[in-house]
């Protein structure tokens, strides 16, 4: 039986553009945080870190993580800052007023206006126009040699990729760029002071493999959204990863000007046999199951929390039934929630075959909230 509940308002967050943000699942995630004694929580694939930043401005100590740098650029930004903002503005003044310079950027990734087409002549199109990645080139050097602390280079860094994400020429990720020029590619780079806040918690942030960090670290509860792959048959499973999507964002945070390939001038580094995630990987293995459900079982399995909060699409029939096995076998359900963004409600139901057998909406967004069978003590 469906069930609508009211969303938990939600402090206001900031990130970049995401295939992958939960910035609509926030109050929902939220919510059911609140249900739980809770006070220390881990944010394992934190993404643009916006469900970080809520948590830790609601008074939680958080642990976030990512493989990505910029994911960790952005945590060390908004969850280890002790400043007022406003103490930021001078140096953001600077880089914003350094001359602009040909570099390494500018060479792979910028494009002239050419009336408004986007494609250049070496048959490539480009994701921002060349008056923005000369200062984009100019801005990553000076913050290089400004020598900034920790903190104040991620604060440095968040700015400069919130800037470019104003300006892009993408669909909101990197592995193909628009043909004609976004409007947007037309305006000018203009850094702003993130969104910074001083929080009490004492919060850590690391880039790293979640099944590395587990075994690491304890929290009352786990928040985990992994990367998602395909189950349809159909799709190769040497699709694009979520790695290769934001290379770019790689490249700005390490600076390491790397080698490329392909249309995209994306980084070898996020090919696919090198950046695939096993939470990706929809392929099954000899038994039969999801190699990406297995996956999520050892996490359960070996995380360090009394309660996991699971992010998940449904994603098929198999892949729901599968999921069921694992939440029954690790402990047990305290609440499941459909999120339907068209009706705007948070439908409280139970793993049922009405999800399973579904046929005419196979992919759904849900949230699961378990209690592990072998809570700490």
């Amino acid at each position: 039986m469906h069930q609508t509940l009211p969303p938990m308002h939600a402090p206001p967050t900031e990130g970049i553009k995401y295939i992958g943000s939960k910035l609509k699942l926030i109050p929902q995630v939220l919510e059911l945080v609140k249900k739980v004694d809770a006070k220390t929580i881990l944010d394992g694939f934190a993404g643009t870190t916006r469900v970080s930043q809520a948590l830790a401005k609601l008074g939680y100590t958080v642990i976030c993580s990512d493989v990505a740098p910029w994911t960790e650029v952005f945590g060390t930004c908004y969850l280890l800052n002790t400043k007022p903002r406003e103490t930021y503005q001078p140096f953001i003044d600077h880089l914003n007023a350094v001359r602009p310079v040909d570099g390494w950027f500018t060479e792979h990734y910028g494009g002239r206006a050419n009336g408004g087409c986007a494609i250049q002549a070496d048959g490539l199109k480009k994701p921002w126009q060349r008056h923005n990645t000369r200062k984009l080139d100019a801005i990553r050097q000076e913050i290089e040699n400004l020598n900034l602390d920790p903190v104040d280079k991620a604060v440095a860094l968040t700015s400069l990729i919130l800037a470019l994400d104003r300006v892009d020429n993408s669909l909101g990720h990197f592995s193909a760029y628009l043909k004609a020029w976004a409007p947007r590619a037309y305006k000018e780079l203009v850094l702003e002071v993130p969104q910074v806040f001083t929080s009490e918690g004492k919060h850590q942030v690391y880039q790293s493999d979640i099944f590395d960090l587990v075994p690491r670290v304890s929290v009352d509860l786990a928040y985990f959204d992994p990367p998602y792959g395909s189950n349809n048959e159909k799709m190769p499973p040497s699709r694009v990863r979520y790695a290769a999507y934001y290379h770019l964002w790689k490249s700005v945070v390490l600076f390491d000007k790397p080698a490329l390939f392909g249309k995209a001038k994306r980084r070898e580094d996020t090919s696919d046999p090198l950046a695939a995630s096993v939470f990706e990987e929809f392929r099954t293995n000899t038994t039969g199951h999801f190699i990406a459900v297995e996956a999520i079982a050892q996490l359960i399995q070996e995380t360090q929390a009394r309660w996991i909060l699971l992010s998940y699409s449904s994603g098929g029939r198999a892949t729901a039934q599968q999921l069921d096995e694992v939440m029954q076998n690790n402990g047990k359900l305290l609440t499941t929630l459909e999120l339907d963004y068209k009706r705007n409600v948070m439908a409280g139901m139970k793993w049922t075959d009405e999800w399973i057998n579904d046929a005419e909406t196979p992919n759904r967004e849900f949230l699961f909230l378990l209690e592990k069978n072998t809570p700490l003590i």
